[in-house]
């Protein structure tokens, strides 16, 4: 089989939507299964669905066409803040999209008025991350603003938190993202159907015991997809880790100086290289570099240890006898190694399934209407 190449099982997927589906559900929030990681592959957005989930999020309307082009049958919504430029294709093919510029919202309200229906928006707010949000004290105007477009629905409002400085989702910002949906329902006259706590770092607040007041939805990825939780990375107890594996082949197999010679300076990318020297060692080398992941990103197996990487050769360190050419290692990726991995086409994906059946009724269904 092709090398470099990533395999997915499916069921563990499945699985680890339809656990954490069961556990927040009873917590009253629903789950946005998110995509994004995946470059929109159907096959995954099958898993969330199998799982119980009915809602899919993406960041790219790239990705959410060629989900809607593969028929999957899922409330599609827009992450990251839609372009003007797109304004028409993010109308034609989300149901909903997250969204912080008034601007934005104007083209979208003419882009769905023009289509002949309405779009969702929610509109998120800034509580700390500093990515993407309105400062609290704009939202009030911000929700007037959407409200004036009868070509738009205003489906709620939302936070980003322990994506870009690694805020924490706590009792406090989530408290505060509470006050403000209390305060737009009392205000405007209608109760906001959506109040998104965040993503896979909200996980730890949520299922904490704590009250979670008006917060009922999440939007989550690497926790499905990983099994782990984001702020340190841990395994989420019940979950798969081992869903994707990633498997190079070794195309170098030699006894060499452990250390280099000669005057040094920087990589081929950027770092200044620090070794030690062991003396010889077995030194080995795989076909997979950074143009196919991040290297820094992967896990070996016991008895393996990564040393370098350049563009297209990941060099190792072998404590056991010299691995022939010709052989296959297996690594795990982390979050940053699975994007990479998974949105270049020099990576083959092969996907495994044992299990079959349809998706799952009465499971996490999300609170966001599918766009007849």
């Amino acid at each position: 089989m092709t090398a470099p190449r990533l395999e997915i099982d499916l069921d563990k997927i499945e699985q680890n939507a339809r656990t954490l589906g069961e556990r927040l559900g009873n917590r009253g929030i629903s789950i946005t299964g998110v995509t994004k990681a995946t470059l929109g592959s159907p096959e995954i957005a099958g898993a969330f669905l199998r799982g119980g989930l009915s809602s899919l999020g993406e960041s790219r309307i790239e990705n959410i066409e060629a989900m809607r082009g593969a028929a999957v049958p899922a409330r599609m919504v827009l992450l990251r803040s839609p372009m003007v430029s797109q304004a028409e294709r993010v109308v034609a093919h989300a149901d909903v999209s997250f969204n912080t510029e008034l601007e934005v919202i104007s083209k979208l309200a003419a882009a769905a008025e023009e289509a002949g229906w309405t779009h969702g928006v929610v509109l998120m707010i800034e509580l700390g991350d500093l990515r993407e949000g309105i400062m609290p004290g704009d939202l009030e105007q911000a929700v007037r603003e959407t409200l004036r477009y009868p070509s738009l629905t205003l489906e709620g409002i939302g936070t980003n938190l322990a994506c870009r400085c690694g805020v924490v989702p706590d009792a406090k910002n989530m408290g505060e993202l509470s006050a403000l949906a209390d305060s737009i329902d009392v205000t405007f006259g209608q109760e906001l159907k959506i109040v998104s706590g965040g993503n896979s770092g909200s996980l730890a607040w949520a299922l904490s015991g704590a009250s979670t007041g008006r917060i009922n939805h999440l939007r989550l990825g690497e926790s499905l997809l990983l099994g782990r939780e984001p702020l340190h990375r841990l395994p989420i107890d019940g979950l798969h880790t081992d869903a994707f594996t990633l498997i190079a082949e070794v195309i170098e197999s030699k006894l060499k100086p452990s250390r280099p010679w000669g005057e040094i300076a920087q990589t081929a990318f950027g770092e200044q290289p620090t070794t030690t020297d062991r003396g010889d060692i077995s030194q080995v080398i795989l076909a997979l570099g950074h143009q196919d992941t991040d290297p820094h990103g992967l896990q070996a197996p016991a008895g393996i240890e990564i040393l370098g990487a350049s563009s297209d050769h990941l060099v190792v360190y072998s404590s056991q006898d010299s691995l022939r050419v010709g052989a296959e290692i297996r690594l795990r990726p982390n979050y940053s190694a699975l994007v990479r991995a998974m949105t270049s086409p020099l990576v083959t994906k092969f996907m495994k399934r044992q299990r079959s059946g349809t998706p799952a009724t009465g499971g996490n269904v999300s609170p966001f209407e599918r766009r007849a």
